[in-house]
């Protein structure tokens, strides 16, 4: 057996430390749901301006699904309420209520609407009515 100076290991044979790679973060886009998808196709069926990802309170980062334009009435679709999705769980729970709390603050009427609903047209019924 032969021995060999800990300088020499290190230096032939020890793998040498690298800086871990630094993932670079990429903002993904927000996937539009079903219920989603379907509510905007009826928006432009019935010529209904909407914006959609409307950030109505400007001191907070919430956002409403759809603002109707000229008016101030919010709409959401609910997704996952049958997959214990994060909207019927206790955390998203209150924090969605915190959320449209603080729109009726503001002056916002929210309607809120399950993919069935809108998929029904039970949800673009009432927004028409709401709208005149």
């Amino acid at each position: 057996m032969t021995s060999i100076l800990l300088a020499d290991y290190l230096k032939n044979y020890a793998s040498k430390k690298r800086k871990p790679k630094r993932r670079n973060f990429i903002k993904k886009e927000r996937v539009v749901s079903d219920g989603e998808a379907a509510l905007i196709q009826h928006f432009k069926a019935y010529g209904i301006g909407y914006e959609q990802e409307y950030q109505f309170n400007e001191n907070r980062k919430w956002r409403a699904d759809f603002h109707i334009t000229g008016t101030k009435i919010l709409i959401e679709v609910e997704g996952g309420i049958w997959s214990n999705g994060r909207h019927t769980r206790g955390k998203g729970y209150i924090a969605d209520m915190e959320k449209y709390n603080s729109a009726i603050e503001l002056g916002y009427s929210v309607f809120r609407y399950s993919t069935e609903q809108v998929k029904s047209g039970k949800a673009i019924e009432e927004i028409r009515r709401l709208i005149g």
